[in-house]
């Protein structure tokens, strides 16, 4: 039995221009043509078309359906199994990214909102990238200290934010100070400055270890995004990201050896 191309389309639920598209990729070429040149599909035709629109539900591209329709037997296993693992991973991220979006809308019910006037006086140059915020958010979405520092910053005031900002501009300052005087990274005075860090992070967000300190440092290298949170481009030199990743592991390994040593306590030596 022969069926016109607009019975294919109504048969199988694809437009016309589809059908015509197919064809000419050489993916779906019907089996006839009538007097008047029109294309005619058999059952074959609409077999194939069955296999097309089923491997175009799981994502793959006309070329490897192509592929994998001239020697079936050899490919579709193997193109299916990849498929089904790319799916599987990006059915976690999806889930990873509805978490992330549940526990926003919990901190913008909960949580102070600044006008854009507010955050502007309280946050002057620091600009929070939401990219990178929301990448943050899925990186670290099953860490408890990811989770506790939202929950606290959706819990600081005004005020809060205006002492928790001069505190860092004050430490900021600090910093650059150090980096411009040529102070070496594993120095004093630049592995106070990162431990003045990570305890301002525990003082405001969550309780930050060597170990996440070095992690949250890891990031400040990585991503402009993640060091701009601290220092704004205008106040950036070159290299001063590597300087402050360098001095938070010199930090960490200082206080590893003074807890080795058995100078800081039990809370204090934790990882």
């Amino acid at each position: 039995m022969s069926y016109s191309v607009g019975q294919v389309s109504a048969l199988a639920g694809v437009t016309v221009r589809t059908l015509h598209h197919y064809d000419r990729a050489g993916l779906l070429s019907p089996g006839g043509r009538s007097p008047a040149g029109y294309r005619l599909y058999d059952d074959a035709d609409l077999a194939r078309l069955q296999q097309v629109l089923f491997y175009r539900e799981l994502g793959f591209t006309l070329d490897e359906i192509a592929a994998i329709l001239k020697d079936p037997q050899a490919n579709a296993l193997e193109h299916l199994q990849a498929r089904q693992r790319e799916l599987a991973e990006e059915i976690g991220r999806l889930r990873r990214l509805a978490e992330v979006a549940a526990r926003a809308i919990e901190v913008q019910q909960t949580g102070v909102r600044l006008s854009p006037q507010e955050r502007f006086e309280v946050f002057g140059e620091i600009a929070f990238d939401l990219s990178y915020a929301t990448e943050a958010q899925l990186k670290w979405s099953e860490s408890h200290g990811q989770r506790e520092a939202m929950r606290r910053a959706a819990a600081h005031t005004k005020e809060d934010w205006r002492e928790l900002m001069e505190e860092a501009a004050a430490w900021r300052t600090e910093l650059l100070a150090a980096f411009d005087a040529g102070e070496p990274e594993d120095g004093e005075r630049a592995m106070d400055l990162a431990e003045e860090h990570r305890l301002h992070v525990t003082r405001w967000f969550t309780a930050c270890a060597p170990g996440m300190h070095k992690r949250i440092a890891d990031d400040f290298r990585a991503d402009p995004r993640a060091f701009a949170l601290v220092v704004p481009p205008s106040g950036q030199r070159p290299g001063l990201a590597g300087y402050l990743w360098k001095a938070v592991h010199a930090n960490a390994a200082r206080r590893a050896e003074r807890c080795t040593a058995g100078e800081d306590g039990d809370e204090r030596c934790a990882s």
